[in-house]
């Protein structure tokens, strides 16, 4: 497969990218080469990055509305408050079997350009590989959720596993005095991957392996986020998403908040979704463009702006125009249907703010099952056209 004339950040011009058993073997300026016989996707305008990595998401959370009934002064208030306020919403989306509400999260990240998502929670039993769930890590909820939490961290069995946990969600006392007890706790001295640290400071940032930043979520719930200009000086820090239960179903609209509320460049924050997780997680071969990298690949319409860097963050899900998975195609935009080679039998068609694309996979009798049980789900994001009501079946 070869993709042709589209600019990559980081390099001149445009470029051909070719791709063979799932691997980048060679970029190059287009048209310096002669590609007879290969298997070309011509664009136009375009913007080639490699395949997002979230860094944090609940997958089986996100068809649930975002929750909230003020602004809290930490994650346990929050938490109590819905599950008393809140408790027949949570309730029937809890009704919805687990496996349904994962492949939405996983369609969620997809449709957004993501194909690698650090699932956060229980480990969940994934059917259908059409993106990477990354669960290969000792996962401990928070120390105010996390029942006998000091035990847990300190399990000598796990301690080749990185920990990655939720620290520091507030803007109060309890949530800074939390950070301080998981450090002084940490007896052998784990390697902790924390989770929002809104509340943490520079000197409990050097106990820590990175930070998982998600700025959309702690709007939402304290109205403040972490100190990222001091932090970055101390530790990696990544981006996630979290789940639809307090943020957004667009990821692009909460790196542009990211953007607006913070110094960050650009590239500061693509690097925070691709190379950064990469190297904190331990993934081999993604979070890059380059030969003998895996052929994860978004390309998406470019706005006409000055670098590559900003038309980045310029992007909905709209505009994105093909998806690769370790070289499969999962997703592509109806302008291409004339040079593609794939079963489309293998696609649903779907419509996202007015565009049409093919997703991999039965999209609409995935949202058919979900409204069985749950006829509140908000699918308004992606309509199917041509609906049916075909009885959804699980392998």
């Amino acid at each position: 497969m070869l993709l042709q004339r589209v600019n990559i950040p980081g390099r001149k011009g445009l470029n051909d990218i070719y791709i063979n058993n799932a691997i980048i073997r060679a970029i190059f300026p287009s048209g310096s080469k002669k590609e007879e016989g290969r298997f070309s996707i011509l664009f136009e305008d375009a913007i080639a990055f490699p395949g997002l990595i979230n860094s944090h998401d609940h997958l089986d959370f996100n068809l649930f509305p975002r929750t909230a009934n003020k602004i809290y002064p930490n994650y346990r208030e929050w938490g109590k408050d819905i599950h008393e306020q809140n408790k027949n919403e949570i309730e029937a989306v809890l009704k919805i079997p687990q496996g349904l509400r994962t492949e939405w999260g996983m369609y969620k990240n997809l449709l957004n350009g993501f194909t690698t998502v650090v699932n956060h929670g229980e480990r969940l039993k994934i059917k259908n590989n059409f993106i990477t769930v990354f669960q290969e890590y000792f996962c401990l909820h928070s120390p105010g959720f996390e029942k006998r939490w000091k035990w847990k961290l300190n399990n000598p069995f796990s301690k080749r596993l990185p920990v990655a946990m939720h620290i520091g969600e507030g803007t109060d006392e309890i949530a800074h005095n939390e950070i301080n007890e998981v450090i002084r706790f940490n007896f052998l001295r784990k390697k902790i991957i924390g989770i929002h640290g809104v509340a943490m400071d520079e000197q409990q940032a050097a106990f820590f392996k990175a930070l998982v930043w998600c700025p959309a979520s702690n709007y939402f719930l304290l109205d403040k986020t972490s100190d990222l200009e001091i932090l970055k000086q101390k530790i990696p820090i990544i981006f996630g998403t979290d789940s639809t239960l307090t943020s957004g179903w667009n990821m692009w609209e909460q790196i542009r908040l990211a953007k607006n509320k913070t110094s960050l460049s650009s590239s500061e924050i693509l690097d925070m979704i691709t190379v950064k997780p990469s190297t904190v997680w331990g993934l081999r071969g993604v979070g890059k463009i380059e030969e003998t990298y895996q052929a994860d690949i978004v390309v998406a319409r470019k706005q006409y702006l000055k670098n590559n860097e900003d038309a980045f963050l310029s992007i909905n899900p709209k505009d994105i125009l093909l998806i690769l998975h370790k070289g499969d195609i999962r997703f592509f935009d109806i302008g291409l249907i004339d040079q593609l080679h794939v079963p489309l039998a293998t696609f649903s068609k779907v419509v996202i703010d007015g565009s049409t694309k093919y997703v991999f996979g039965k999209l609409p009798e995935l949202m058919n099952a979900v409204k069985g049980y749950y006829p509140q789900a908000d699918f308004s994001e992606v309509a199917i056209p041509f609906f049916t009501r075909e009885k959804y079946e699980t392998a």
